[in-house]
């Protein structure tokens, strides 16, 4: 069931109020807090965001707090961006447009059907605004990747958070049931972050269809090239079939652009034009980002050389886990979760003490720590660091 116009002016003019109103939240304040989408990335649980470790211990040894690919871009990228530099004072409008038929051509789409921007988040927070306002319900699973679901919240919208079940899994069935006539926006995080556990390819599917007809579901496929072929396991295949769908990818992961920032979406025509209404896409982009995503996208070689190295640190990891005693939750991701014998905060602080950056987290009445697969010198810090304070 996609939108009418109707509905979309509806929800363009709820969500440009509480846009408004959110910027008068906090009258004279100054940089971060005085723009609610930045203000809302803050990390509620710990002060050791990213950038407040990078400030607080600037002599880390190993940066295992951020999801990234070290062992990326591929030297195809590298050598764009040093060809393109002497153009970067270009808007990049053809290139974009460019970039992104290549990108619909591949995944089996029309150019309408895609939207690229400078990484997902853009996407992401796009997202927020067109899907909140008053009354609006955004159900999403706790934990779960939260940057479009706080926005949201913050934008007056009602989020509804649903427990993971007993194998740190979506609950779909539990969030199914939710699903009202005031659910603007059903949000499934697969591989999910930040416990890195995936959901039944033909279970979400049918969750999709049924859904979908009630409302928008809005499937997060950031870590999917994790899971060794990401065609046997994306929604995509729902947008083709007309569903009121929307897929997200990044190229922050695998590919190695997180500080290069591409990220795309597909869906239908007129949720992609929506969407367009609340954020810079295209015209986000930089001519360096968008010359080394072209000339590394279908770089299979480098992909299959990052995927290799990245499961043997992970599998390093796990052997380190073990053999100090703890359990994990197995991963689809280049991140693992495990829980911890003191306080998050405490335990990251005495890992940072140590040159170890990692990410504290607190659910099901437990701590928690989320490690970032890094190089093989990243993990063997992490264990050196861990071994002293397990």
């Amino acid at each position: 069931m996609i939108p009418t116009q109707s509905m979309n002016r509806r929800k363009w003019l709820k969500a440009s109020a509480a846009l408004a109103g959110a910027f008068t939240i906090a009258p004279g304040a100054i940089g971060a807090a005085a723009s609610p989408i930045r203000a809302l990335r803050m990390n509620t649980l710990s002060r050791y965001t990213e950038s407040a470790i990078a400030n607080e211990f600037p002599q880390l040894k190993a940066r295992l707090f951020a999801n990234e690919n070290p062992f990326g871009p591929s030297d195809k990228a590298k050598q764009a961006i040093i060809d393109s530099v002497s153009r970067s004072y270009l808007y990049p409008i053809f290139e974009g447009e460019q970039l992104a038929e290549k990108i619909a051509l591949s995944d089996g789409f029309k150019k309408e059907n895609i939207a690229i921007s400078s990484g997902s988040t853009t996407i992401l927070h796009a997202a927020s605004v067109y899907f909140a306002g008053d009354g609006a319900e955004i159900i999403s699973g706790d934990p779960s990747y939260d940057d479009l679901t706080k926005a949201s919240e913050k934008l007056k919208a009602k989020w509804i958070k649903v427990p993971l079940n007993n194998s740190y899994q979506l609950d779909l069935d539990a969030m199914e049931k939710l699903v009202t006539d005031k659910t603007s926006l059903v949000y499934i995080c697969n591989p999910n972050n930040p416990t890195g556990t995936t959901l039944d390819r033909e279970k979400l599917k049918n969750f999709c269809e049924r859904v979908s007809k009630k409302t928008t579901v809005f499937i997060d496929e950031a870590y999917i090239h994790y899971m060794g072929n990401p065609d046997d396991h994306t929604m995509m295949g729902l947008v083709k079939d007309g569903h009121n769908v929307i897929v997200a990818r990044t190229f922050s992961k695998l590919y190695g652009f997180a500080g290069l920032r591409v990220g795309y979406i597909i869906s239908q025509p007129a949720i992609i034009e929506q969407l367009r209404l609340f954020a810079w896409l295209e015209a986000g982009l930089s001519y360096p980002s968008v010359a080394a995503l072209t000339a590394s996208y279908d770089d299979k070689e480098f992909l299959q050389v990052a995927f290799k190295k990245t499961m043997e640190s992970k599998e390093y990891l796990y052997n380190v886990l073990k053999k100090e005693g703890y359990e994990y939750i197995p991963s689809s991701t280049n991140f693992v979760m495990f829980p911890i014998n003191m306080d998050a905060e405490r335990f990251v602080e005495e890992m940072m003490k140590r040159g170890v950056g990692v990410r504290p987290w607190k659910f099901n009445d437990k701590n928690w720590c989320r490690v970032s697969i890094g190089t093989m010198e990243d993990m063997k810090y992490f264990a050196e660091a861990f071994k002293q304070i397990s």
